[in-house]
């Protein structure tokens, strides 16, 4: 049952949106805001004043990442403690996601009839607006460094009713007033729950349903390494250098069924992250590792949808059931193990991203296990008080991307565009997108397979 329509969701959150701004201005009084811009209004007197007001909203929540402009080449939430503890805290967000897609497809595969229709027969595309999604972020404050959070798909391609992404709790101070365990937590951070597992860097650059704002592009990755399990991560901190380990249950649910059918999920990360006047660099490394599992997910545990809709799908393709345009999903349903490198450098305003991943895997019903390589280099030029920016991103995926197959395939992406913050909260965003996929089966809808065209990305995140 769809819990939430998409033109109540809108009502929901132009609502929260108002009441966040109404709270605000009755907070300040006169409109004064501690970082602010200034704007002219009228008085009930009808004599006009100048009143300082700020477009960021003021953070509520300690070691958060924000949601609007604030939180771009943000990666773990930041273990500095910016905001001071007052009390219990709650904080509502959300974030929207609506497209204009101009997108054309081809193919060149053999016919394959299944009751007398083709099924490589890609269906009809044209030009138009695809249906909006947004997201629910819900933040408590319980006690200093200790914070809850959940997020929440209130629609999305896939799933169009509401829907729960994660929930975990984030402690950055010790809950107990002792001086040894407070000194251990000024460097450690623990995250327990249900939460999106911290493998490499790129899923702090990807969107999430209707999160788009920290991704300067429209599109995902091709492989897109993102999922959500059950488990703990801690973290070191000190002075640039980070190092994570982390234990999941291995899959998107909670099973206890089958228990020699499954095993843990190990991960870690170790990497530095430093800045010198206006040089950033940060590099850092990640795995993953699952020997066994009845359905993992870390490359398909995306629930929200590609942003490519029914690009190289065929004639009975569906909105929900085929949520997965573009993207390779491998099928290392069973058995996964995954390295990856990232590389970001930041010199004034430009930036450089990279990812260079491999990944073996399989089902249980595979001869053999499978790897695929996938080669990622991104960059970026910020100007305006880097409220616009200019790029591009090259993609390339290779290796035995077909179930059952050890023959080697690739294909490859590159998307040029740029963006504009109109307001810290609101972003446009401009793409062209041009996918190939090299050498496939002529059996294999995406053989001799293209789509390329533009996309046109409005994105509010509060």
């Amino acid at each position: 049952m769809q819990i939430i329509t998409r033109f109540g969701l809108a009502a929901l959150l132009g609502t929260a949106i108002a009441g966040t701004v109404a709270a605000q201005a009755s907070e300040n009084g006169s409109g004064k805001s501690s970082t602010g811009a200034t704007v002219t209004g009228s008085s009930d007197t009808t004599t006009k004043a100048t009143q300082k007001v700020s477009l960021y909203r003021p953070l509520e929540i300690a070691h958060i990442r924000p949601a609007d402009k604030r939180g771009v080449n943000v990666f773990e939430p930041p273990k500095d403690d910016v905001v001071p503890f007052t009390g219990f805290a709650l904080s509502f967000g959300g974030a929207f996601n609506q497209e204009f897609q101009g997108l054309d497809h081809s193919n060149s595969a053999n016919p394959v009839l299944v009751s007398g229709v083709n099924q490589n027969q890609l269906i009809t595309v044209g030009h138009g607006f695809n249906n909006a999604v947004a997201n629910l972020n819900i933040n408590a404050q319980l006690a200093p460094g200790i914070r809850v959070a959940m997020t929440s798909y209130l629609s999305a391609r896939h799933h169009q009713e509401s829907w729960v992404k994660d929930g975990y709790l984030l402690v950055d101070d010790s809950p107990i007033d002792n001086p040894l365990l407070k000194s251990i937590m000024k460097v450690t951070t623990l995250r327990v729950g249900h939460f999106e597992v911290n493998y490499g860097d790129a899923h702090f650059r990807r969107t999430d349903n209707g999160n788009g704002m920290y991704n300067p592009f429209v599109g995902n990755y091709i492989l897109d390494d993102f999922t959500t399990e059950i488990g703990a991560e801690a973290y070191l901190r000190s002075n640039g250098v980070i190092a994570m380990l982390g234990a999941t249950g291995g899959e998107v649910h909670g099973q206890v069924t089958n228990p020699t059918g499954r095993s843990m999920s190990v991960l870690g990360k170790l990497g530095f992250d430093e800045s010198l006047d206006n040089i950033r660099v940060r590099l850092t490394g990640s795995f993953y590792a699952n020997n066994k599992a009845a359905s993992n997910t870390l490359f398909t545990g995306d629930r929200g949808g590609s942003m490519y809709y029914d690009v190289l799908e065929n004639s009975a393709s569906t909105e929900t059931a085929n949520a997965w345009s573009g993207q390779v999903r491998p099928g290392f349903s069973n058995k996964v193990n995954a390295e990856v490198i990232n590389p970001f450098i930041k010199i004034g305003g430009a930036e450089f991203f990279g990812n260079f991943e491999t990944a073996t895997g399989g089902a249980f019903s595979e001869p053999k296990l499978r790897t695929l390589h996938q080669n990622v280099y991104e960059g970026l030029y910020r100007f305006g008080d880097n409220d616009f920016y200019l790029g591009g991103r090259y993609i390339t995926l290779t290796g035995q991307l077909i179930p059952k197959n050890s023959t080697d395939y690739s294909v490859n992406r590159y998307q040029v565009g740029g963006g504009w913050f109109v307001t810290p909260n609101v972003l446009a965003k401009l793409e062209w997108v041009n996918q190939k996929y090299n050498d496939f089966p002529l059996t294999d809808i995406r053989s001799g397979g293209q789509f390329k065209g533009f996309m046109v990305s409005g994105v509010v995140g509060f």
